[in-house]
């Protein structure tokens, strides 16, 4: 694969820490600060909110420019919102440093997934994709637990000072490694914000976004709530959610390379496999929260086909918006965050209806599986009609 796949998922790695970092920092910040726990709650609410209009919104602003240029305009936009982060003196400055960070999220993966096909030849864009996405997997795994120990013991803005530096490697290796749509052949050229929208006229783009918000939503909305069954049902130790947290991650790192590999191969069939797969996970884990043993092997398969999913989601929308797949490529980005609030909205009427700390996994089973079904439908009525590969694959297997 590519050197320029790896300086795309530095960048994912810097991302993911922007956006889950926060989390084990909120009780610094709010006393740092002197706000609520309510208040800091909204440097997570007010990232999610702004990576979904910058995924759609700078997306399709930057639909004419050259994407290697665009993907260097947003990691300086990534390294002053962080910037700003770690200097603010202010709540509000602390805020409004996370929104600037959080409108080139959505932008960046989803311009860069158009990047990472056009990189390889056909058949193996989906696992491009996934390398980009590896990056998220690894701050998963690993950034976010040493994130929170650096900001514990040095003070919660050493943590953002770190992932300033990291947003600065990411602007070099994109620099050096990604080639420019002008100089490459495998490359897409930029289209129009006209050709954009009308990939919109496609009814297996819509499909495929409805799959991305229930399929993803359904197991974020499990996983917000996983503290608690952790510690309520399962019976660990609250000091232990960090290292179960750990192989969670683990499990999104490993499903999310072989979803991609196994997408390149059979794209609907795996889809259909892994939801089915992750439906009945969410239902087994429900089941048998009780144990400990199980419920760490339910803990890492919930991760592994949980993120197993994302390349061929984001591959799926990419083929079916045909020569104009960037946007549709963002809007898609947008779909995960709006599944993940729907996950956790769902997931949190189930608890307040007093249905038990297992209720969040049955909720993110249902959601699931209405996916399901609506990836059948989109399987089913694609199959009477031939698909396209996205134009970034097409031109790199002319190439």
């Amino acid at each position: 694969m590519p050197l320029a796949l790896w300086a795309l998922a530095i960048g994912g790695f810097g991302i993911g820490l922007t956006e889950f970092v926060i989390m084990g920092l909120l009780p610094e910040v709010a006393a740092s600060f002197e706000v609520t726990e309510t208040v800091a709650g909204y440097l997570i609410s007010g990232y999610a909110l702004a990576v979904a209009v910058g995924a759609i919104g700078l997306t399709a602003a930057l639909t004419r420019v050259d994407r290697k240029r665009a993907l260097l305009g947003l990691m300086v936009l990534f390294i002053a919102g962080n910037l700003l982060s770690a200097l603010a003196p202010t709540y509000g400055l602390m805020l409004a440093g996370r929104v600037l960070a959080a409108l080139c999220h959505g932008a960046f993966f989803g311009i860069g997934a158009v990047v990472a096909a056009g990189l390889v030849g056909n058949g193996r864009a989906a696992a491009a994709i996934a390398i980009m996405f590896t990056g998220l997997t690894i701050a998963n795994v690993l950034g976010v637990p040493f994130g929170t120990f650096l900001g514990q013991a040095a003070g919660w803005r050493s943590t953002f000072w770190a992932i300033t530096a990291v947003g600065v490697l990411a602007f070099v290796g994109v620099a050096v490694l990604v080639p420019s749509t002008a100089r490459d052949s495998h490359a897409a050229a930029p289209s129009s914000l006209r050709v954009e929208l009308a990939a919109f006229r496609s009814p297996q783009v819509w499909l495929s976004i409805a799959v991305t918000v229930l399929g993803f939503g359904g197991m974020f909305g499990a996983f917000t709530y996983i503290a608690f069954t952790l510690t309520r049902v399962s019976g660990f130790a609250d000091s232990t959610v960090p290292w179960l947290l750990i192989l969670f991650g683990a499990g999104l790192f490993v499903g999310n390379l072989l979803g991609g590999r196994a997408a390149d191969r059979r794209l609907d069939g795996t889809l259909v496999v892994l939801l089915i797969g992750l439906t009945a996970v969410l239902a087994l884990f429900a089941l048998t929260a009780d144990s400990q043993a199980l419920t760490i092997v339910s803990l890492v398969l919930m991760g592994g086909f949980g993120f197993a999913t994302v390349p061929g989601l984001q591959m799926r929308v990419m083929r079916y918006a045909s020569a104009a797949p960037t946007l549709a490529s963002g809007a898609n980005i947008a779909a995960f965050n709006i599944g993940n609030a729907f996950g956790a909205w769902v997931g949190g009427l189930a608890l307040a209806a007093g249905l038990g700390f297992t209720s969040p996994l049955w909720a993110g089973a249902a959601i699931t599986l209405a996916g399901l079904a609506v990836m059948v439908v989109a399987a089913v009525t694609a199959g009477a009609a031939p698909t396209r590969e996205p134009a970034a694959v097409a031109h790199a297997t002319a190439g």
